[in-house]
């Protein structure tokens, strides 16, 4: 095949389009799609065709309707492409019989989407649908915030600042991307379909000790994997180094999928880690994620506001920042009528009871503490507050814990 083309952008180019069918239609869709001046010539015109160019007229063509040099001979009829053809013999005109590449002085490429980065591929017209495939492939490789960034490219050139070498590091760090990825309970089916195509297809999968042993049997081998734990007393990484982590990979262009346990903005730190992203201007994504808060009590079979027993419910934890404890939330026991759900709080049962006394809560409240929702190994136990540490002995992190009556309603 002979491939003596030479690719080039034409800056406002007017075309005439010849034809009103389907293949017209194709043609006009490109064009109105690229913003470019066309106008139409057709015996019949699609409907759809006047949606996309203002200028139709609606007659048989005739040479002396000519004035463009650039044409489009989408009629498929001898008669018209002949007459073309002769005219081209004395008369600039660039002519474009589709489907017809040996007529054809040029071919339309498949494009990407009209952005200031644009990619067009061609096959010279031996095959749209190959040219099409790899113009999507291309597409997939260009950030979706290219414009911004060629915006302030500009500004760099009309102010002589050109770098190179520093457009080519950020271009590098441009082309990576973060997914904070919600894991959910750590059941594999219980992963949104988005959450399983990220951790399949990315460059690097930074995972803790919550994310279940089925989920990372789903990271393909050849992926890298960075374990990140955090467990109670012992930290294999700290949260700076977490980022510091982050920026290694990034800083190659490489995409990192963060896994997450439960969603990545309840009780978490994704918050964290998408701040800090923000802040070197790294390109990032959270997947929501399946949150224990909700999901952990309705697999063990408490619904959290079954009617007449609970109308409300609270979501809280007994950790803040800096490992401190957090028991503003107890008074929350005494409410009528709700549900408190507490996350993270199996090793500060103890401190809960103290303060849970403090506040002549109750000692008959109902609670179940519940571990390892969804797992093969999950487990449910149902006390009250009286009997609480005693029922906790038993179990295992990760739990959660749920005060209220829906637990005696459901479990009793």
């Amino acid at each position: 095949m002979k491939a003596s083309t030479l690719p080039i952008l034409l800056k406002n180019p007017t075309i005439l389009l010849i034809g009103g069918g389907k293949v017209a239609l194709q043609k006009a869709q490109v064009l109105h799609e690229n913003k470019i001046d066309f106008r139409i010539i057709a015996e019949v015109c699609l409907d759809e065709m006047f949606m996309l160019c203002s200028n139709i007229c609606v007659k048989a063509f005739d040479i002396s309707d000519l004035n463009e040099e650039i044409v489009i001979d989408a009629t498929g009829n001898m008669e018209v492409t002949n007459q073309l053809l002769a005219y081209k013999k004395e008369h600039k005109l660039l002519l474009n019989v589709v489907d017809v590449p040996s007529l054809c002085d040029f071919y339309f490429m498949a494009l990407t989407k009209n952005r200031p980065l644009q990619i067009a591929v061609s096959s010279n017209g031996s095959s749209p649908t190959a040219a099409q495939y790899f113009r999507d492939e291309c597409e997939a490789l260009i950030p979706k915030n290219i414009s911004e960034y060629l915006e302030k490219k500009q500004q760099q050139r009309d102010n002589n600042m050109i770098n190179i070498e520093e457009t080519n590091q950020e271009l590098v760090r441009l082309k990576s991307k973060v997914y904070l990825v919600g894991c959910g309970l750590g059941d594999p089916d219980l992963l949104t379909i988005k959450a399983y195509k990220i951790i399949q297809t990315a460059d690097v999968v930074l995972h803790d000790n919550l994310i279940s042993d089925e989920i990372m049997a789903l990271v393909p081998q050849t992926t890298t994997k960075v374990y990140v734990g955090k467990k109670k007393g012992h930290h294999s990484k700290s949260q700076h180094d977490i980022h510091e982590t982050i920026l290694e990979y990034t800083s190659k262009g490489l995409t990192v999928a963060r896994l997450k346990s439960g969603d990545p903005f309840i009780f978490g730190r994704g918050a964290e880690e998408l701040l800090f992203l923000n802040e070197h201007q790294i390109p990032c994504e959270v997947i929501p994620g399946i949150s224990s808060a909700v999901s952990a009590p309705l697999v063990a079979g408490i619904p959290i506001t079954a009617r007449d027993f609970a109308s409300s419910f609270s979501v809280v934890s007994p950790h803040s920042k800096g490992h401190s404890l957090n028991l503003t939330w107890i008074d929350l026991l005494h409410k009528k009528n709700h549900t408190v759900v507490v996350l993270m709080g199996l090793s500060r049962i103890p401190e809960i009871l103290v303060e849970a006394k403090k506040q002549n809560v109750p000692t008959a409240l109902p609670c179940a503490i519940i571990s390892n929702a969804s797992r093969p190994n999950q487990k449910v136990a149902t006390c009250t507050l009286e009997t609480l540490e005693e029922a906790s002995q038993e179990m295992i992190r990760p739990s959660i814990l749920v005060f209220g009556d829906v637990v005696n309603a459901f479990l009793a």
